[in-house]
């Protein structure tokens, strides 16, 4: 196959093995997550928190569509990658930013660290701009579908960081 550049376009994974490995990868960083969180542990009840925060209940209904948004997004992205060098681009930069996901929920309520959470969460932002720019360079309908995250971890930020400076 010969792509736009005038390369060998070497053939991706199938639908099912990208849009898999894409939700395989969601799922942990989900459930990695979700073990770490404590929202009703006495720690969490004992820290001041901004009265703009959001219900408790209200998280899960946020991030399962996000959740959602990102497999589907990278699944399209590496299916539309021309190159096996994008898609290891595209895979690297999704590999780093769940793991930074994940983090934050371990160093937030399994470490009770707000501090070291919310440079976690700046590192996250840092890498939702660079997973946004990786996928947009392949496929800018992906990466679009990608802002509401990005625009949820920056929420995240500010309201990770007014705790920090509420429980000084």
């Amino acid at each position: 196959m010969i792509s736009e550049r005038g390369g060998t376009r070497r053939p991706g994974p199938g639908p099912w093995q990208r849009y898999g490995a894409a939700t395989a990868a969601v799922a942990v960083t989900a459930a990695v997550g979700a073990a770490a969180t404590g929202p009703d542990s006495t720690w969490y009840a004992s820290l001041r928190r901004p009265s703009w925060q959001p219900p408790p209940w209200a998280f899960g209904l946020v991030w399962t569509p996000l959740y959602a948004s990102i497999a589907c997004a990278a699944g399209h992205a590496l299916g539309r990658a021309p190159d096996r060098r994008r898609r290891a681009g595209i895979v690297r930069d999704l590999a780093a930013n769940l793991a930074l996901n994940a983090a934050w929920s371990r160093l937030f309520f399994a470490h009770r660290a707000p501090k070291a959470a919310l440079a976690g969460n700046v590192l996250l932002n840092i890498g939702n701009a660079q997973l946004i720019r990786q996928i947009a360079r392949t496929d800018r309908a992906a990466a679009g579908a990608l802002l509401p995250y990005a625009a949820w971890c920056a929420f995240a930020a500010a309201l990770n960081a007014s705790i920090v400076r509420l429980n000084r």
